[in-house]
């Protein structure tokens, strides 16, 4: 716990944790996003796999 707080009066320890948030937050959009796109190419995927 003495780790935890000596990691958390450093400014430091305060940037890494903004950056791990603005980059977990990144990456759920990134998810979000491929997810959103992936649905909408499966039926032009299907039509082009029916046309071969």
């Amino acid at each position: 716990m003495s780790l935890l707080k000596s990691f958390l009066k450093h400014d430091e320890g305060v940037t890494a944790m903004e950056y791990a948030l603005i980059g977990s937050l990144i990456a759920v959009v990134i998810v979000i996003a491929v997810t959103a796109v992936g649905v909408k190419l499966i039926p032009i995927f299907n039509k082009v796999a029916a046309s071969i």
